[in-house]
């Protein structure tokens, strides 16, 4: 996975946010006298996850400070359910005039394309993407008790008795990210659904399960406060929250970067400049301190990219996630 560390310096990134700024600024200009520069009104922005979580933070967070920047409220709404779909149609069926945008994340932007026979949207070409926002590590989860101490001799056990331990996942993208691991490991596990990632790792603290893939965010604070075992953290760095876990690569597998993203989208058809000025505000607002200390606070890493970057990221994203989907037989209708 090229999970967007990106391949892109800090120098590429601000001159990218440059470009943008500037061609924000040309269209707005453009758009003078005749609709007036934008914005002109209230922003809606909708996530696909309920009030409390991750995601939802990250968005009330920008909202803010993409109000005071543009001195247009920008009003966060929550439409969980349906694996992001109620959200992204909800997004589609208002007007694209730029007033009715997506915070997604790798499910809703990549995954869901992999994953679902039957989508009732295709994120590249019903979705013009703005940004990407940021990223957070997962993590290699065992339960307290669990006699593996390193993900090596979890591998280890699993290679000795396929298919008898199991994992657990709390949604079909983390079923991905695991089997992605697996894969790489040459293991093949049982995989145990559960309703969302609060059940899975209730189920690994209770030792009900071997082992599960999690987002990091999440599992921070029953880390650390010894509920759960972390063989691994999913990332090149060790996180600044739980230093003692070792990346991927000390664990043993270099190549398993899994991340989770959010992002930000507009419907395909809304005008150039007013996606332009979207990406702009956007950047802009990522580069505010209160931004940042979000980031900081939730140990996950700013990306803001330009939405030209997140498209070519999305497509690498599905190309794998469709692959992985097909040899693993994971597609839903």
């Amino acid at each position: 996975m090229t999970m967007f560390t990106p391949r892109l310096s800090r120098r590429h990134l601000l001159a990218g946010g440059a470009s943008a700024l500037a061609l924000a600024a040309t269209g707005a200009h453009a758009q003078t006298g005749a609709a007036g520069a934008f914005p002109s009104g209230p922003i809606k922005m909708i996530v696909p996850f309920p009030a409390g979580t991750g995601a939802d933070l990250t968005a009330r967070t920008f909202a803010k400070a993409m109000g005071e920047l543009s001195g247009q409220p920008v009003v966060v709404e929550n439409k969980a359910g349906a694996n992001g779909v109620i959200a992204v149609q909800a997004v589609l069926a208002a007007p694209a005039d730029g007033y009715t945008i997506l915070l997604g994340s790798n499910s809703t932007l990549s995954t869901n394309a992999a994953l679902f026979r039957n989508l009732a949207y295709d994120p590249i070409r019903d979705l013009a993407p703005l940004t990407v926002i940021g990223r957070a590590p997962c993590v290699v989860i065992v339960p307290p008790k669990s006699p593996f101490k390193t993900l090596k001799a979890l591998i280890a056990e699993v290679k000795k008795r396929p298919g008898q331990l199991n994992y657990g996942a709390g949604s079909p993208s983390y079923t991905l990210y695991t089997e992605w691991m697996n894969e790489l490991a040459g293991i093949k596990a049982k995989n145990i659904p559960y309703k969302g990632a609060s059940d899975v790792m209730n189920a690994i603290a209770g030792g009900q399960i071997d082992y599960a893939v999690v987002d990091s965010t999440a599992a921070l604070q029953l880390i650390k406060g010894g509920r759960l075992r972390a063989l691994a953290v999913t990332d090149a760095h060790r996180s600044t929250a739980i230093p003692d876990v070792p990346t991927s690569a000390e664990a043993g597998l270099p190549k398993f970067l899994a991340f989770n993203w959010t992002a930000a989208a507009a419907p395909a058809k809304t005008p150039a400049p007013v996606v332009q000025a979207l990406e702009a505000l956007f950047l802009k607002a990522g580069k505010t301190e209160e931004v940042q200390e979000t980031f900081r606070r939730q140990s996950s890493t700013s990306v803001m990219s330009t939405g030209t970057e997140m498209r070519q990221f999305q497509l690498e994203e599905i190309e794998r996630w469709k692959r992985l989907a097909e040899a693993t037989k994971l597609q839903v209708d």
